[in-house]
């Protein structure tokens, strides 16, 4: 049966549907309707809520899961409930500052996206998932410091004034003319460049025979270019972070379902390839239960929004892992806030 637009039902239906769905939402239990008529908040005796609950109930809305135990919103009530009545609240003072100091922390961007995946699974009672952007910095120069006979620590600047270094080891016999000959090579072709163009540019000038390098300083090129290509193809394409959210009290009761749900997110590909379908959406899009392929078995949401830079390109995207019974209310702005500030984060 179609699921009814939320107009078709009657105010007091309407009313009924809306706190069977908040109460589950709090306690995670299904709501009767003693609990109903004791509230004061529907002035209905017990046995017209029953009724009203048994016509939600054929509209497929409600279920009950085991006889007289209170109903309890279907994936269908759910995505009615958050299209039609839910009511977003704004992420508190505390909240927006805790986001936005967080992100200000400096460091390289990796470690401000990892933190926000925490953040957001210490803030939502979930698991914090973050889609790492797919761009690399463009770089401004290079210095290769000597650490002793063997090493040295490749210091690069990004233009966005972000400092990374990598450990690089060293030919035998090296010479700190050497050493400085190939800093001066490699930042000579990094100046706005990512690092994939630099390398290609360095590699042509070498190949071509136009670099006036000694053999001692093409090697250690070669030797910078080696560690920084690999760690580029290492970088992560997602971060998660707060599986162990996911194990509260209702858990121990449904061990299968939270089982299947650890190892869905455990797949992290599947997960990227769910949350590219967040890339293309104007807003926080929410994906509840079996509405994703990937978590249809353990009956989990996804609540995520696209991140931009200030061109407004889609770079990534930040979300939330959890229950179907997720407070959707408050993590959908927690999420939206989360990125919008990770856009000017990105620049």
């Amino acid at each position: 049966m179609p699921t009814p637009p939320i107009a078709e039902l009657t105010d007091r239906a309407r009313e009924i549907f809306r706190l069977v769905v908040e109460g589950y939402l709090d306690t995670g239990a299904p709501v009767g309707s003693k609990a109903l008529a004791g509230s004061g908040s529907v002035k209905l005796s017990s046995a017209s809520i029953r009724s009203v609950l048994s016509d939600l109930e054929t509209l497929g809305l409600l279920a009950a899961p085991h006889t007289s135990a209170g109903r309890l919103p279907t994936e269908a009530g759910l995505r009615l409930f958050v299209d039609g009545i839910m009511q977003v609240a704004e992420p508190t003072a505390q909240e927006r500052h805790a986001i936005e100091s967080r992100l200000s922390a400096p460091g390289p961007i990796e470690a401000a996206l990892e933190a926000t995946s925490v953040l957001l699974s210490s803030m939502s009672s979930g698991a914090g998932v973050v889609m790492v952007p797919r761009r690399e910095p463009r770089l401004q120069y290079l210095q290769l410091v000597p650490l002793s006979s063997d090493k040295a620590l490749a210091v690069v600047v990004g233009e966005d004034g972000a400092v990374e270094n990598r450990v690089v080891a060293l030919p035998q016999g090296f010479s700190p003319g050497a050493l400085e000959q190939a800093s001066n090579f490699i930042s000579a072709h990094l100046g706005g460049r990512t690092f994939a163009e630099a390398a290609r540019a360095m590699k042509e000038d070498i190949d071509s025979g136009r670099s006036a390098l000694d053999d001692a300083s093409r090697d250690l090129v070669a030797r910078g270019l080696a560690v920084w290509s690999e760690d580029a193809a290492q970088r992560p394409v997602l971060i998660v972070r707060g599986q162990s959210n996911l194990l509260d009290e209702s858990a121990l009761s449904d061990l299968e379902r939270v089982r299947s749900l650890l190892d869905d997110i455990e797949n992290k590909q599947s997960i990227a390839e769910l949350l590219e379908r967040a890339r293309g959406a104007d807003s926080t899009r929410i994906f509840i239960g079996s509405e994703n392929r990937l978590f249809a078995l353990s009956g989990s949401s996804v609540v995520a929004s696209p991140y931009r830079d200030r061109e407004g390109r889609v770079v990534g995207v930040v979300g939330v892992i959890g229950p179907t019974r997720l407070n959707y209310a408050r993590v959908v702005p927690m999420v939206d806030f989360t990125a919008r500030s990770l856009g000017k984060l990105i620049g």
